[in-house]
């Protein structure tokens, strides 16, 4: 194999490589089934690749061959039932035994004919079934996207290239040394868009298993369109963090953030609760993305969010939050009142949240919740008359000021 050959190869196997890696991440986040199927379709795939091309330490050519009848065998019967419980196609409990059970009489049957053939005839016997099972799958998913399933389109595309790959890999490994790079170039091209696809589609189908988990854990006090606690929620939430200690101990700062959204009841106005919705929806995406995992957020209110952290001794730490925040929300969103996914994404307005960000560094938990969410509150209503959007109450002149965005003033 020559060195071009080896790079194309080489993109393959980092796809893999980052496959694995968001299966593990899926895994520590208890999403187990999605962390399983990912990582058994990028597993299955990287050792067929390797075994294909001849990186196995198997022998000679003979064994070679009949080692990779059985695991071409085998590795397309489990990445066919792997797709089909992907469509939906294995919920009923009598369906996926049939499936299994012909799947597995398919299975031994081409095994046990191949040692009746010479190694290289077995091989492609174990492909061209390969070939099949990834066909029925092919006509599985395209069954399920006339019926209107869209993710099922793009596990066709997957298949079609899971197809490319696999004819491309039983040539190589057929003929060996005669092969040219341009078929290695196109088998590791068509193998890695088809982990990509199945990566994609993976995520589109269990995605709802993270926010099932959001739900069952809130509750009620779950607000679907931010995806973080509710306002009722969040009043529990401050009374929680504003409790004094129980051993009488000196009680250590909290810092209170708010943040508030001037323009939604203008945009409501102009394109509909719809929009409202999405703008909401993306603010939190990025106000999630932007504070750091050891601050306490949630909603409050129809238009604002609440940030908060306990033992705030250091300011400029909350200063830092509060102008990140500012500037991630202050950035453009394409909004659309179209309940079209597509309209939504390709974005129709353009839209500038108007916000107001009021930092209060250093809230102690004997001043009382209300007080200092309200006043955080108002600091941050008045921010929207300030360039920077940011306000602070400045205990040296007891007024609130405005918080420049970087400290050069």
């Amino acid at each position: 194999m020559g060195a071009l050959a080896a790079g194309f190869w080489g993109a393959f196997f980092c796809a893999v490589a980052l496959m694995l890696a968001g299966s593990l991440a899926a895994f520590f986040r208890s999403l187990q089934r999605v962390a399983l199927t990912a990582a058994l379709s990028a597993l299955i795939s990287a050792l067929f690749v390797i075994a294909y091309l001849g990186w196995l330490p198997l022998g000679g050519a003979d064994t070679q061959a009949r080692v990779l009848a059985h695991f071409a065998t085998i590795s397309s019967s489990v990445l066919g039932l792997m797709l089909l419980a992907m469509l939906g196609l294995l919920r009923q409990r009598k369906r996926a035994q049939r499936f299994r059970h012909a799947l597995a009489t398919l299975a031994a049957l081409v095994m046990l004919a191949g040692w009746a053939l010479p190694p290289a005839q077995a091989l492609e016997l174990s492909s061209a079934t390969a070939l099949m099972v990834g066909a029925l799958a092919l006509a599985a998913c395209l069954r399920s996207a006339l019926r209107g399933d869209r993710l099922a389109w793009l596990a066709f595309c997957g298949v079609c290239f899971m197809l490319v790959a696999l004819a491309g890999l039983t040539w190589i490994a057929l003929h060996r040394e005669r092969v040219q790079w341009p078929v290695h170039a196109v088998s590791a091209v068509a193998a890695t868009a088809y982990l990509t696809s199945m990566a994609l589609a993976l995520w589109a189908r269990y995605s709802y298993l993270i926010e099932l988990r959001e739900v069952m854990s809130h509750g009620p006090a779950y607000d679907p369109v931010t995806r973080m606690r509710s306002h009722a929620e969040t009043g529990q939430l401050v009374g929680d963090v504003f409790k004094p200690s129980e051993g009488g101990g000196e009680s250590q700062p909290i810092g209170v953030i708010v943040i508030s959204i001037g323009n939604l009841y203008a945009l409501e106005r102009l394109h509909g609760r719809g929009a409202v919705n999405h703008a909401l929806f993306v603010c939190a995406s990025r106000l999630r993305r932007a504070v750091p995992a050891e601050v306490e957020m949630g909603r409050l209110g129809e238009d604002g969010f609440l940030l908060l952290t306990r033992n705030s001794e250091d300011p400029a730490r909350l200063v830092e939050i509060a102008r990140l925040v500012a500037a991630r929300l202050g950035r453009r969103v394409s909004l659309s009142a179209s309940g079209d996914a597509a309209a939504r994404e390709a974005g129709v307005q353009g839209w500038v949240a108007d916000v107001g960000v009021g930092v209060l560094a250093a809230a102690t938990p004997l001043m009382r919740p209300s007080a200092a969410v309200s006043m955080a509150r108002d600091m941050s209503r008045a921010a929207w008359s300030f360039s920077s959007r940011i306000a602070w109450f400045d205990r040296e002149t007891r007024k609130i000021s405005e918080l420049p965005l970087t400290d050069g003033r």
